[in-house]
């Protein structure tokens, strides 16, 4: 075992399952604080053996009481933090989405504020969803991470403020933090929102169905395996102040993400369909602030992404760990 113990909120969705995998891989102690008690995505990653190294609490974002608990109650280091609920949630209640989202990351960090003296940084999950729609930018070029912030949704307006948050707690209090900001995540795990869409699409390939994904254009794509790595790296990294940075990745148009499924299973090939409609947000990122704040950051590529996944989701349901059926009626 190694002498870090990691914190992570939200570990029970996508990217905190590859988290979680990644460290317990690596033989490093996690401490899970999550509202839910489900861990069907972490069990699709890991087995029960490793699964039985991780410390699961369950526990609410929004009080902080429970959350100081927590880190009182283990030797924690090192906080990762992705609670939070998604576009369409903070729709629906916005009142709810503010106090996971913001409340929850004011709690984080004020936390992490009476105990600077053992717990390093505060690594927590920005969002694309920051930024404005593409016609709010100038045309060519990759966003950076300094471009104007003008989200559309009450999701970005958010994630902005979380932002705004870890700037006032570094410079009053010199709580040093990363927030990341992902785009179109896919890989073993990914099966809600409007952008899980690709990851249905190779699962449907992988089991010789029909998929459309309802919406096109390009945008940037990231395997879940290589964002919750940059999560890491960012945790562990000497980096000091309250840097929000993009992910990078690569940024085909969705012709490509088919072709590419196509590639990898040809029964695949004229089966998996996609709406000509692009999404509200600019298409290509560039991560090279986070590379300078915190040392390269490596995305596979999309052929051993989409390889790597039609792969897994194949064995996954070959053994019963996977019922297709009902991730392709979302």
């Amino acid at each position: 075992m190694t002498d870090d113990c990691f914190l992570i909120t939200g570990a029970l969705g996508c990217i905190g399952a590859w988290v979680v995998h990644g460290l317990v891989k690596e033989k490093t102690r996690v401490v899970v604080f999550d509202l839910g008690s489900d861990p069907a995505r972490l069990r699709l990653l890991i087995d029960d053996e490793a699964l039985s190294q991780v410390t699961f609490v369950k526990g609410d974002i929004t009080q902080l009481s429970q959350l100081e608990e927590t880190l009182d109650a283990h030797p924690i280091t090192r906080v990762i933090h992705l609670a939070g609920l998604q576009i369409p949630f903070c729709r629906a209640n916005p009142a709810l989405g503010a106090q996971v989202n913001v409340v929850g990351t004011v709690n984080i960090f004020e936390a992490a504020k009476r105990r600077k003296d053992r717990i390093q940084k505060v690594v927590y999950a920005s969002s694309i969803g920051v930024f404005g729609q593409s016609e709010d930018y100038p045309e060519g070029g990759a966003l950076s991470d300094d471009a104007p912030l003008v989200p559309h949704t009450l999701y970005g307006v958010y994630k902005q403020a979380n932002e705004g948050t870890a700037h006032v707690y570094w410079l009053e209090n010199g709580v040093s933090s990363v927030g990341l900001r992902p785009y179109v995540v896919y890989g073993v795990g990914r099966d809600q929102g409007l952008t899980s869409a690709p990851t249905l699409a190779m699962l449907a390939a992988a089991v010789g169905r029909p998929y459309h994904i309802g919406y096109g254009g390009r945008q940037t794509f990231q395997h879940a395996g290589d964002v919750a790595r940059a999560f890491v790296q960012a945790a562990r990294s000497s980096y000091q102040g309250c840097g929000a940075f993009n992910l990078g990745g690569y940024a085909p148009h969705m012709s490509g993400i088919v072709a590419t499924i196509g590639q990898v299973e040809p029964r695949a090939i004229g089966q998996v369909t996609f709406e000509n409609k692009d999404l509200p947000y600019p298409p290509n990122i560039d991560g090279s602030g986070l590379d300078e704040a915190i040392g390269k950051v490596v995305y596979r590529s999309l052929l051993d992404g989409v390889s790597e996944t039609i792969s897994a989701f194949r064995k996954l349901v070959d053994c019963g760990k996977m019922d297709p059926d009902i991730l392709l009626k979302k």
